[in-house]
């Protein structure tokens, strides 16, 4: 019998986390058989993996791919090599970008930031913005206003005029929209005066706090409302093995660099950079790995449904398998 500790989570609450002490084959093994004849419990699939490519590839453009969505959180990716077709103005969402690679010039009312790999910003609600993208690809996450920083700023946007050289105004468009910014739900889209638009910085005290990656072992909050939470996770091979079964929140994963491998009730999978996965509230779960593993954790404080295609699923090891693994 191998005895670990397994950490009854809370996300949305301040109480302490209570432990309970587990063996861990039983706890990743199918159920005893069922003694009654009727079924008293669900059978539930493996957990899913999407995966979209960290390296850029050249593609037409197009809306950021949605990955999840509830009728609160909506998490998309987006790659571009050119710039976005209108300026973008959510009435209902804070909107959080995280840039995976390459470059991108953010435009905003607030100022203008110049993304690099690693870093966060996040865009209040009713803030117009637009972007220039470079050989890149960022993670978008949508919740209700107002969502809160949790981390210090490493900088903040700036006026910048030309904000990229070649700007000029031009004719260009600003689209309002609700429901989280999903394609087709836009409410208004009329002509703008963009030279006013980004003159509007001079006007406004306001501005947009950017955050690095952390270097912090383990989780480090960086942004939180009454619907969700998102973290930067540091993992390495050296951190005790310790199962979390969170009570209150989907948790979606996303794995920025390094390998691991997710160990669950739901099954086993390996994970890399680019891959996301979903892990329903009340699962318990670790994580393997052998070098340093980085990924974000987004918990949400209900259902989180997947809405990309998976590209793979978890499997469940036969007990001779999960013993060498465990071992």
């Amino acid at each position: 019998m191998r005895t670990v500790t397994e950490v009854l989570a809370t996300v949305f609450s301040d109480r302490p986390d209570p432990r309970v002490e587990r063996d861990e084959l039983l706890l990743l093994s199918p159920p005893h058989p069922n003694p009654f004849p009727v079924k008293l419990w669900s059978d539930h699939e493996p957990l899913s993996v999407v995966h979209f490519p960290q390296e850029y590839e050249a593609v037409p453009f197009a809306p950021p791919r949605g990955v999840y969505e509830s009728a609160r959180v909506r998490v998309e990716w987006q790659t571009m090599d050119n710039r976005q077709p209108f300026y973008h103005r959510n009435c209902d969402v804070d909107e959080i970008s995280y840039q995976i690679a390459g470059e991108r010039t953010l435009m905003t009312e607030l100022g203008v930031v110049e993304h690099r790999p690693g870093e966060f910003s996040r865009i209040p609600r009713g803030v117009a913005h637009d972007n220039l993208g470079r050989r890149e690809s960022h993670l978008l996450f949508y919740s209700p206003a107002p969502v809160t920083e949790e981390a210090a700023p490493d900088r903040r946007s700036a006026p910048v005029l030309p904000p990229f050289p070649g700007w000029e105004p031009g004719d260009v468009n600003e689209a309002v929209t609700q429901c989280m910014g999903t394609p087709g739900h836009d409410i208004t889209v009329a002509p703008v005066d963009e030279l006013r638009l980004l003159d509007h910085v001079l006007l406004d005290e306001r501005r947009l706090n950017v955050l690095d990656l952390p270097d912090a072992p383990g989780a480090t909050r960086l942004y939180a409302s009454d619907a969700f939470v998102l973290a930067a996770v540091r993992q390495t091979a050296a951190a005790p093995r310790t199962y979390t079964r969170t009570l209150d929140a989907d948790e979606i994963q996303y794995q920025i660099s390094g390998r691991r491998t997710l160990v669950s009730q739901r099954g086993v999978v390996d994970l890399g950079p680019g891959d996301f996965v979903r892990i329903p509230l009340g699962v318990a779960h670790t994580a393997l790995c052998s070098g340093e593993s980085r990924h974000l954790a987004l918990w949400s404080d209900r259902d989180l449904p997947q809405i990309a295609p998976a590209t793979k699923t978890a499997v469940y090891p036969a007990p001779g398998d999960l013993t060498d693994l465990l071992a």
